[in-house]
């Protein structure tokens, strides 16, 4: 625990002027990230009496080692950087919202020739308009199956589009209506391009002028006697007319805004979010925070409008934003906004009306999502804390070890033998600071040289870091050693942060093996076991007998979750390096020669058999394969001596097989994997 007056800026140091300030830890990783309109009065507050400060306060500057700070012109540049900071650095004291990126879209990609209507999840793309977000997938496909009778576009995907052309036969949705068959040219380009306008259009909200097109059409059509014509349109507008009923109309005046309420505690915060368009509710979504900083409803409010705003632009920012508290100041979030859309954007308390009723059924749906969270975190929390515990009563550590790391080997019978690396934080994985490793210390199969390498590699890498970043202590003077400059950019090193524990798949061999590496590394503080498939025992080192974990124990279940993890992870990498090299082929080693010339060659030969015995003229006559690539071609092709024909036992047959264009058997996909 550090001293905050160990790292407090002199006085007359920090400016009085605008700015966003960085709080780092003893391993230079950022910690927390905020801004103010006077950097000099907000740093100010943290270095009072540690008394004073809210708890959570004070435990954010007794884990930091540091302060920074970056002035800036304006409160709205302070909250652009703020937010820039945050979604780099991921500070573990800022309020930070679970990513949306899991909610489902409506998208249609306006960047095609011809665009698609589809579901799409994560970051959103540059030339698609996206409507949403929609609580479940099957809700955008119910619209989009209404919609498509008035608006056939587009929906399949790229391969069933290219071999509807190639065939010259549609699908079935251009032979029922619900496609128009561009694959097939029943409609231009053009033309497809404007429904699908015409379909982000009804989408948007401005469906009352073209249903009363719709009408007018039908009418027309009834008039001209072509009744056929009328009653498909007259179709089109009930399907229109169904697709609306699924969002009702909530405010009546056709207003776009989104609407945010609150429901929160002392520990965490719900955060739920209403899309309105066209008066209509076109999207729902939430998220739920644990508050590890001591922040007002106002500022709940603040994060909230950087998370859902702070990559967005145009009409994907409301012309309102309505909201249970506002932000202090008020005045540069608005203007942020503001600069977002392009537009003015309004940001105010309902304070009456319909918006107020509504804004009361948000907040309701605010507080029932705070209540199904706790009720599915409360045992989480306790078992994942009581796993932990466990861990470290039966290895006798000195504290809960909330990193922990986990290794293990994987290889096919000696060969790609390769090796992972996944981390568990608070007993949960932290996939972003999984590694693997591929063995490169020797040749054939040893499970213990393999553990022993890789915990070698990985622990180089950490005290690498720890010296680079002037942690490192000079064995004669006992002091902190000054290695000059360090880096600044504060995000996540690949083995910068020490586990509290090292597990390794496997029993006493690799566990000896680890410590091994530890020791001739001269680390110490880290603790090491090993759990063993057979019984699930749980080694450590330089103990003859196994440490038993109840079977029905938390700790020994969280250590199987960690090594079958570790174990998933390895075993994937293997097999996506042993598909790779099954999948070479004499061609592979032609400098030049990408996977579609590749292709095209065997389309023109028919195998790699007939390509061995072609003329250099003859492979040059290939569309794009010059004459040295031919020349590369034939040498390769020479190198690579074909293997002798298979011989029926039976009759003495020589069976002539085409060489395939790829390597490897059935028995070797199904060889044994460790």
């Amino acid at each position: 625990m550090a001293d905050p007056s160990s790292y407090r800026p002199k006085p007359g140091q920090i400016p009085d002027a605008p700015g966003v300030y960085k709080f780092r830890d003893e391993h230079r990783r950022v910690i927390y990230v905020g801004k103010a309109k006077s950097l000099r009065q907000r740093l100010a507050n943290y270095f009072q009496d540690l008394a004073g400060l809210h708890p959570r306060t004070r435990s954010m500057v007794t884990t930091a080692a540091s302060v920074e700070w970056t002035v800036v012109t304006t409160e709205v540049e302070a909250l652009q950087l703020e937010y820039s900071w945050i979604k780099e650095f991921d500070p573990r004291f800022n309020v930070k919202y679970r990513d949306d990126k899991s909610y489902p879209y409506l998208a249609v990609t306006m960047n095609e020739q011809f665009p698609r209507v589809q579901v799409m999840r994560g970051a959103k793309k540059k030339g698609v308009r996206y409507f949403g977000p929609y609580g479940h997938a099957w809700a955008i496909r119910d619209t989009v199956d209404l919609l498509l009778r008035a608006f056939p576009v587009r929906t399949c995907s790229a391969g069933v589009f290219k071999n509807a052309t190639r065939t010259g036969r549609p699908c079935l949705l251009g032979y029922i209506g619900k496609c128009s068959a561009p694959c097939v040219e029943r409609i231009t380009p053009e033309d497809h391009r404007e429904l699908a306008e015409d379909f982000c259009d009804f989408m948007a909200g401005r469906t009352g002028t073209y249903i009363r097109r719709l009408e007018r059409q039908m009418a027309d059509a009834a008039e001209d006697m072509e009744y056929e014509r009328a009653a498909r349109l007259r179709d089109d507008i009930d399907a229109l007319k169904k697709a609306m009923e699924k969002s009702a109309v909530v405010l009546a005046d056709a207003t776009d805004a989104d609407l945010i309420a609150l429901a929160e505690d002392e520990l965490e915060a719900a955060v739920q979010i209403f899309h309105v368009r066209g008066g209509r509710v076109r999207g729902q979504r939430g998220w739920v925070t644990d508050k590890v900083e001591a922040v007002t409803s106002g500022d709940l409010v603040e994060h909230a409008l950087q998370q859902l705003y702070g990559e967005e632009s145009g009409d994907a920012v409301p012309k309102e934003v309505l909201v249970p508290a506002l932000p202090d100041p008020t005045e540069p979030v608005q203007e942020w906004l503001t600069e977002r859309r392009g537009a003015n954007v309004s940001l105010r308390i309902p304070q009456r009306g319909d918006k107020k009723a509504l804004m009361e059924t948000v907040a309701r749906n605010a507080q029932q999502s705070l209540v199904l969270h706790k009720t599915k975190r409360a045992s989480d929390l306790t078992t994942r804390s009581r796993a932990l515990e466990e861990i470290a009563a039966a290895l006798e550590l000195d504290s809960v070890p909330l990193r922990i790391e986990c290794y293990d080997i994987s290889h096919l019978q000696g060969d790609d033998v390769v090796a992972s690396m996944v981390v568990f934080e608070d007993g949960l994985a932290r996939k972003s600071e999984y590694r693997r490793f591929q063995i490169k210390g020797f040749e054939g199969q040893d499970d213990v040289r393999s553990m022993h390498e890789v915990i070698t590699r990985r622990f180089k890498r950490y005290l690498a870091e720890k010296e680079k970043t002037g942690e490192w202590v000079d064995e004669e003077t006992g002091e902190i050693a000054d290695l000059g400059p360090t880096e600044e950019d504060g995000r996540p090193k690949r083995f910068a942060y020490p586990p509290q524990l090292v597990v390794v798949d496997g029993g006493q061999p690799q566990v000896a093996a680890a410590r091994r590496a530890l020791d001739e590394l001269g680390i110490d503080d880290i603790a090491v076991c090993g759990l063993a498939k057979r019984l699930e025992e749980v080694w450590v080192p330089e103990e003859d007998d196994p440490v038993i974990l109840p079977r029905t124990s938390e700790g020994l279940y969280l250590l199987q979750r960690v090594r079958d993890e570790a174990h998933r992870f390895a075993i994937t990498y293997q097999r996506t390096k042993r598909a790779k090299r099954f999948r070479a082929g004499p061609l592979d080693d032609v400098p030049g020669l990408g996977d579609a010339r590749k292709q095209t060659l065997i389309k023109h030969f028919g195998s790699v058999k007939k390509l061995r015995s072609a003329t250099i003229d003859q492979i040059c006559e290939v569309p794009g394969v010059g004459r040295k690539t031919a020349e590369a071609i034939v040498v390769a092709l020479a190198r690579a001596a074909p293997a002798a024909p298979a011989v029926n036992t039976a009759t003495g047959e020589i069976m002539e097989e085409e060489e395939p264009v790829t390597a490897g058997t059935s028995e070797e996909r199904r060889g044994q994997e460790t």
